[in-house]
C-alpha cells in the first residue's frame, strides 16, 4: 500500500552561498544517500534534489528561503541532513 504522507518543511539558508559548484555539488550528495524522492522550490522552480544540473537552476543563496519535499521510509532523515547542510556549509 502507498503511503500518503509527505514531509514539507521550508528552510532558510545560512551561513554560505551555495550557487558555488562544490556546494550544490555536496548537496546532490546529501540528498542522494537517502532513498526517498526529494525536491527542492523556490519560488517557480521545483527540482529533484539528486539532479546536479537541476539544482544549479536555482541559484540558491544565503537569506533565501526553500521548500524541501521528501517522500519516502527516511523522509524525516533526508529533510533534517538537508537542513543541517544548508545551515552549516
Amino acid at each position: 500500500m502507498r503511503r500518503i504522507i509527505m514531509l514539507k518543511k521550508v528552510i532558510t539558508i545560512e551561513g554560505q552561498n551555495s550557487s558555488e559548484a562544490k556546494p550544490v555539488a555536496m548537496l546532490v550528495q546529501v540528498a542522494s544517500q537517502y532513498e526517498s524522492t526529494i525536491y527542492l522550490e523556490t519560488g517557480s522552480k521545483r527540482v529533484n534534489a539528486k539532479s546536479i544540473m537541476g539544482m544549479m537552476t536555482l541559484a540558491l543563496m544565503e537569506g533565501m528561503d526553500i521548500m524541501v519535499e521528501a517522500d519516502g521510509n527516511d523522509e524525516t532523515a533526508a529533510v533534517s541532513e538537508i537542513e543541517k547542510y544548508l545551515n552549516n556549509q
